[in-house]
């Protein structure tokens, strides 16, 4: 199924922000940080969508965060976790972390490894209310299973493997083998954000390449084919 062109943002790898801070080569979908681009603010309740590549050894010192839900997903290497909550901890390649900022929090993050590089996703997502008490989770994907190649990993009940999220969005993780195809259904009216992490993917007319990114509007269940073997992460949210 295709989609509406006035209803479809595409924003390609190439288009986005990107800064090389020596340390720290990061990729923004969305402003962040020194990075403004008026026209792309986020998508619906998606704030923030940063590919971080971090050197060895290195890493953000103590900073702090509030009203955001944090999500980070390793892709590469380890990282190692501080916060005021008293956690401490080290996520590695193929885990996820989520943080509930809510009424304040402080954390660190830094590069686990002194010879490695770390590869990492860091997302943030509105919550539906303020001042909510801070919570973190974190846990290992599952390896993939081709009954299910797309598989939620976030959601607003969460659970022991899936990421609670204080919003009305469904987070999905695809893994699709070459040529595979995948029927995405939806309820009602929603607002659909796909990142490729790596792979080819085709959405309706769109063929979506390694850090690409597609919003749009859908009323109906929408076909994704797997051009080459792919990694991606869905958001589904309520309109």
């Amino acid at each position: 199924m295709g989609f509406p062109t006035e209803n479809v943002v595409l924003r390609r790898s190439h288009e986005r922000g990107y800064f090389d801070h020596g340390w720290l080569k990061t990729y923004h979908s969305f402003s962040f940080g020194d990075y403004y681009d008026p026209d792309f603010m986020g998508f619906h309740h998606l704030r923030v969508l940063n590919e971080d590549f971090i050197a060895a050894g290195r890493g953000f010192t103590k900073h702090p965060h509030n009203d955001m839900e944090i999500f980070t997903y390793v892709l590469e290497g380890s990282l190692e976790h501080q916060d005021s909550m008293g956690n401490t901890s080290v996520i590695h390649a193929g885990e996820v972390q989520k943080m509930t900022a809510g009424t304040g929090i402080y954390h660190s993050e830094r590069n686990h490894s002194s010879s490695q590089p770390i590869h990492l996703l860091q997302i943030w997502i509105l919550p539906n209310k303020k001042g909510l008490a801070p919570s973190y989770q974190q846990f290992a994907l599952q390896s993939g299973d081709s009954s299910r190649p797309v598989e939620l990993i976030g959601s607003p009940k969460g659970s022991e493997k899936v990421l609670q999220f204080h919003q009305d969005v469904e987070v999905y993780r695809g893994l699709m083998k070459k040529e595979m195809q995948h029927q995405h259904s939806v309820g009602s009216a929603r607002s659909v954000w796909i990142q490729i992490i790596k792979g080819i993917l085709k959405a309706g007319a769109y063929e979506l390449k390694d850090g690409d990114g597609l919003g749009m509007h859908v009323s109906s269940g929408f076909a994704l084919q797997a051009l080459d073997d792919t990694e991606f992460l869905l958001f589904d949210f309520k309109n």
